[in-house]
């Protein structure tokens, strides 16, 4: 502000004018001085010079060439013969006072930009003081030859105290990387940016963001190093406490949900793991996880999948979805499923992020889930074979009876004379005959009928409908309707628990049954099998009932859903759940001359034996 009120001072009429007459007096009054005291030319001019200097900082180059032209005409008129005249009777009296001319413009226009110069250097310190980032400069010693006002505030040193120590010893700098590093990084590229820890005054620490910038002479070679730094030693904390926070809510839910995170380095064979990893293995967090650590825990059955994961890591696999057991030597074993994801940025394909998650009571509570269908479905087979009890009596009746009969038979020709042995050998042959008959229904009763788990070989279709029409024919003739079998030829077998599709086919022939009790005429039940174009073997079972309403064809296969006022809802939903269980599909439509069609299908036998 002093500079710019100097500078509008200087530019009125009246000060250049005054100025301007002051000056012109005091150097008449130097040059009467010296012609008083016959001072020699010489000596006149320099003093007259100093002078000229002198006024000349108090304005601009004009004054500077006023103020030099009036001193070279006193010289010229006190000093110069002939005296007290502008003229000059030799030509070398001319040359002192052009080189007083001269030396008088340059010597003042050079002081005038020193001193431009200077002030500029101490608005700019004045500015650097005015900024609340710490500022230092120093010189390729590290020695501190400048030290702002934010430096004073931040570390507690003023600025006497701090010019000329060492800025490292002085503030006990830690760096992130060697000293000698840093130096070279900022020679190589003139500037460098880092985080550095500071000592205060005090001794308490200051974590600043540092920027250094390189400072050159007029040969490029290293003149002194500008040193800015910004205090973040309250965002490092608050991102230290935050990441602690993160880290902590990681972990307890890590903890809640059994999943444990880790990092694994192929190439060099480190692994990392989160406390709940190993919590899960059961590892003391003190010891290093390896590989041959957790092959150890793998479960011996599981070893293959383990092991195919490391070869196709180790080949071209960009990550990874596994699930095996882990066996404890308590006998324990806990069940994991781990998924990883090659690290971005990682074009070799070395280091891998993943999670694993213990899902054992996942598992345990699938286990008693499907129990619990298990027992459902023996539930409901009881049910379907009390609705069907009257077919069974039936079928069981016929080769009872005719046992009686072949016996009564046997009996009177044992009692015939002369024995006839072929009548009796034949009678035998027939009770044998139809006792096995009588055994095979009850065997097939008893096998819906039990709750033991599912047992899966490989079923042909054909067969098994067979079988289970043999259980219910009886009963459709009994409500006037008819079974009809269309069965395809050469179908593939499917791996399949037998007792469970016997329970899907009765189940879907009863429920055409009773929507054909509603209507009249010729009732018809129609079990086709036939394959898809995929491979797949297909069932439908057809009937000439009133048909399925389009807004209940979406739910038919939900639980508990059912139109029949003494119905459960389960069946169907039963059938789906074991249809889905045996990888296959179940769906329902209404066929175009009336009534509906159920059909589900299920992948061959060599298809699910190379899925699994």
């Amino acid at each position: 502000m002093s500079a710019l009120g100097s500078s509008r001072q200087s530019s009125t009429p009246g000060y250049l004018i005054g100025l301007w007459i002051g000056g012109c007096v005091a150097l008449a009054v130097i040059a009467g001085i010296c012609f008083d005291l016959q001072v020699r030319l010489a000596t006149t001019g320099f003093c007259m010079l100093i002078a000229v200097v002198l006024l000349s900082l108090l304005d601009s180059f004009v004054s500077s060439v006023i103020f030099s032209v009036v001193g070279a005409a006193l010289l010229n008129v006190l000093f110069t013969p002939p005296i007290f005249s502008f003229q000059i009777e030799k030509l070398q009296e001319v040359f002192p006072l052009a080189a007083f001319l001269i030396t008088s413009l340059a010597v003042t226009t050079l002081v005038r930009r020193i001193r431009r110069m200077e002030q500029m250097q101490r608005g700019q310190a004045r500015l650097l003081d005015l900024t609340h980032d710490t500022v230092f400069v120093r010189d390729t010693a590290g020695v501190i030859i400048y030290w702002n006002h934010a430096a004073e505030v931040l570390y507690g040193w003023s600025k006497a105290e701090a010019t000329g120590k060492a800025a490292d010893e002085l503030l006990k700098t830690i760096f992130p990387a060697p000293r000698d590093e840093v130096q070279r990084m900022l020679l190589r590229d003139g500037h460098w940016e880092g985080e550095l820890t500071h000592t205060r005054r005090d001794g308490s620490q200051v974590i600043v963001a540092s920027r250094w910038t390189l400072q050159h002479d007029d040969k490029n070679a290293p003149l002194a190093t500008l040193e800015t730094n910004n205090d973040i030693t309250g965002r490092k904390r608050a991102e230290e406490m935050l990441r602690r926070s993160q880290a902590q809510y990681l972990a307890e839910a890590q903890k809640l949900s059994r999943t444990g995170s880790f990092g694994w380095n192929i190439a060099t064979g480190e692994i990392f793991w989160s406390e709940e990893a190993f919590a899960i293995f059961e590892q003391d967090p003190a010891s290093a996880p390896c590989i041959e650590t957790i092959r150890a825990r793998v479960h011996p059955e599981d070893l293959h999948v383990f092991e195919r994961m490391l070869q196709d890591v180790g080949e071209t696999a960009d990550g990874f979805d596994i699930e095996h057991r882990l066996l404890f030597p308590d006998g324990r074993v806990k069940h994991l499923h781990v998924v990883a994801h090659r690290a971005e940025g990682q074009s070799n394909r070395r280091q891998f992020i993943g999670a694993l998650m213990d899902v054992t009571q996942a598992k345990q509570t699938e286990a008693r889930l499907q129990e619990a269908q298990n027992e459902l479905a023996r539930a409901s087979r009881i049910t379907a074979l009390g609705e069907l009890s009257a077919s069974i009596a039936h079928e069981v009746g016929q080769p009872l009876a005719a046992i009686v009969t072949n016996g009564e038979a046997c009996l009177r020709w044992l009692r015939r004379e002369p024995l006839n042995m072929e009548e009796i050998e034949g009678c035998v042959t027939q009770i044998t005959d139809e006792g096995n008959r009588a055994a095979g229904i009850v065997q097939r009763v008893r096998m819906l009928m039990k709750g033991a788990p599912p047992e899966r070989t490989a079923v042909g279709m054909n067969q098994l409908i067979e079988e289970a029409a043999k259980l219910i024919r009886a009963e459709v003739e009994r409500q006037a309707g008819a079974l009809v079998l269309s069965l395809g030829s050469n179908l593939p077998d499917v791996l399949a628990d037998r007792v469970q599709l016997q329970q899907v086919l009765i189940n879907l022939i009863v429920n055409g049954m009773q929507s054909m009790s509603a209507v009249g005429g010729r009732r018809e039940m129609v079990v086709i099998s036939t394959s898809d174009p995929e491979g797949n073997v297909v069932v439908s079972v057809r009937d000439s009932g009133p048909g399925i309403s389009e807004q209940n064809l979406p739910r038919l296969f939900d639980a508990f859903f059912t139109t029949r006022s003494t119905g459960m809802g389960m069946g169907l939903a039963i059938c789906s759940s074991i249809i889905e269980a045996h990888g296959g599909q179940i769906w329902a439509a209404n066929n175009p001359e009336g009534g509906a069609t159920f059909s589900f299908s299920l992948p061959a036998a060599t298809a699910r034996a190379a899925l699994t």
